[in-house]
């Protein structure tokens, strides 16, 4: 299955996202991510998070969800409603789940609290992630109401 993390910048989360998820994925499952009004860069920090993690960041960019390179069937939407920030809504025949986080992009402070914000973004992405991964996902594949409630009560679980 394809899943497709979504924002509207696409420089932070949605690349943490993307990458955390790849990171940890089983054959048959991949993560894309996009944006409705992508930067066009994502943000240094995010990247050299993913290194400090042992996770890959060569080859992620800032793209528009109209360069999309496959069809997703899961729609993952990680901007942070509760902060007035609006989510992307994406068309199509699609399951769709949000999982908001605050913007770290945004973070102000020292060099120690803006790394701290993008850490605590990443670690509730990755608690997300683990418990999706968690799910019995051959039978949820197949039953995609199943799939929708379960992701919408991952997308309110915090590390």
């Amino acid at each position: 299955m394809n899943i497709l993390m979504l924002c509207t910048g696409n420089s932070c989360r949605s690349i943490l996202a993307e990458a955390v998820f790849n990171h940890l994925a089983p054959a048959g499952w991949r993560a894309i991510s996009a944006g409705s009004r992508p930067t066009g860069s994502v943000h240094p920090r995010a990247l050299a998070l993913l290194t400090r993690e042992g996770i890959a960041s060569a080859g992620y960019y800032s793209k528009s969800w109209d360069d999309l390179p496959l069809t997703p069937d899961v729609v993952i939407t990680v901007c942070a409603n509760a902060a007035g920030e609006s989510c992307p809504a994406y068309f199509g025949p699609v399951v769709r789940a949000h999982w908001g986080v605050e913007d770290p992009a945004h973070a102000t402070g020292s060099d120690a609290e803006i790394d701290a914000t993008f850490m605590t973004a990443y670690r509730i992405l990755r608690a997300r992630i683990e418990a999706f991964f968690a799910l019995p996902l051959p039978q949820l594949a197949h039953d995609l109401p199943r799939l929708k409630s379960a992701m919408d009560k991952i997308g309110t679980l915090l590390p």
